[in-house]
């Protein structure tokens, strides 16, 4: 039963956010009583930390699993990034900052999960892409790999960048380009254009 608790309010926050979903929203929509999740989970707040660790753990796993497909690095990047907004629901309700805004000491300890495990995967994507001849070899990892994670959060502030003007699909997809554009080498260019023009689906990529 803990596991369909949990399933189940992870949906429901990803698509309503964390503030607008109770405790008798995920009990009605299981059609259970509420003191059945009580028995799970002591309070909001503990399922809150539950589901947000659980999709940590679903994702980061994903990714692994992506990674160890030892893809072309510039068509990995793409993966990562279908199987990351696929996981999140595209983010429509914005988890992280509802996160941030009602769950502060939460979100500071995920953040800090977040950073270093992709740290990690981006400069393996790195090196590994210069081993390959994709990416140029006076890149600094260690900074390329701290933009980009201060990159992903930039583009989720909804000051910066407005819902009705940039949807967060759009604004993946500029981020990806912008990012590999920065670091590719002619060959790596060559690639990514290539993956562009012979995938009219890139976007759902």
């Amino acid at each position: 039963m803990r596991e369909k608790i949990l399933t189940t309010a992870t949906e429901m926050f990803l698509n309503l956010g964390f503030k607008s979903v109770t405790m008798d929203d995920i009990a009605n929509k299981m059609g259970i009583s509420k003191k059945t999740i009580y028995t799970h989970f002591e309070n909001k707040t503990k399922l809150v930390e539950a589901v947000t660790h659980h999709l940590f753990d679903t994702i980061s796993d994903g990714i692994r699993k992506i990674q160890k497909e030892k893809e072309n690095p510039i068509l990995e990047n793409y993966q990562i990034k279908r199987f990351a907004m696929c996981n999140l629901k595209d983010e429509e309700t914005s988890p992280q900052y509802q996160l941030q805004k009602y769950y502060p000491k939460l979100f500071k300890e995920m953040r800090s999960k977040q950073f270093q495990f992709m740290q990690r995967v981006v400069i393996d994507n790195l090196e590994r892409g210069i081993t390959t001849g994709h990416y140029r070899r006076d890149i600094p990892l260690s900074f390329i790999s701290r933009i980009h994670y201060a990159g992903m959060l930039a583009i989720k502030d909804k000051d910066l960048f407005p819902e009705e003007e940039y949807s967060n699909k759009r604004l993946m997809e500029y981020f990806l380009k912008y990012h590999l554009y920065a670091i590719c080498t002619p060959k790596g260019l060559e690639t990514l254009e290539e993956l562009i023009e012979s995938n009219d689906e890139i976007n759902e990529i």
